[in-house]
């Protein structure tokens, strides 16, 4: 698919799943860079970062934001290193990134862990501008991804056999892009008052009744 697409001068962003060494040399090819989660997935790579950053007194780059929303008050920090850049077979590295999520409400304390690669250098991208790129795609996957697997109950469903799960995954994906373009922020809202009310649901697709 990215075969067709012009990729020059974009930052590809994905989750773990992406993490893929051969797609990571084609999106530079084209003229594009890569920034990806690494899981356990690429087990070897994700423990040559882990340990960098364990060992490592003081990174060649560190950023943070600071958030609030509601009574919830969020802290995303990154620290990245070019380190691995020449011990790593990875195509086209450029920086690794250690990136701290943490969530602190009514008092109780969350904190999350992740790495990731890139091929964007740090000429072309200071921590700031990674640590901007990552809420980007975990934005995006906030809105779609987690819609789909809470409100839609995506992991649950049964339809498994044939073409089935994609058409599904097809008409939840729609219906989200259809309610986004209505200006619908609460899609588990919007799916009980369309229940109530079916005219509202035709009416998305410009059938008025």
């Amino acid at each position: 698919m990215l075969a067709g697409i012009d990729l020059q001068d974009r930052v590809v962003t994905g989750d773990a799943l992406y993490a893929q060494k051969e797609l990571s040399r084609q999106i530079v090819e084209q003229g594009g860079d890569y920034l990806f989660i690494v899981k356990a997935n690429q087990a070897t790579l994700l423990d040559d970062i882990a340990t960098l950053f364990a060992d490592l007194p003081t990174p060649a780059g560190m950023a943070e934001q600071w958030g609030r929303h509601g009574n919830r008050h969020e802290v995303r920090r990154i620290w990245t290193s070019t380190d691995l850049n020449e011990y790593s077979g990875w195509p086209h590295l450029a920086q690794v990134c250690q990136i701290e999520r943490q969530r602190t409400c009514k008092g109780q304390v969350q904190r999350e862990i992740a790495f990731a690669i890139t091929s964007l250098c740090p000429q072309k991208a200071s921590p700031g501008k990674l640590l901007a790129l990552i809420r980007g795609h975990w934005s995006i996957e906030n809105k779609l991804h987690w819609v789909r697997d809470v409100t839609f109950d995506e992991d649950r469903s049964q339809v498994r056999k044939g073409s089935g799960p994609q058409v599904m995954a097809c008409l939840r994906n729609t219906t989200i892009g259809l309610l986004r373009l209505k200006g619908v922020t609460n899609i588990a809202a919007a799916r009980r008052r369309n229940a109530c009310h079916p005219d509202e649901a035709l009416a998305l697709l410009g059938i008025h009744i």
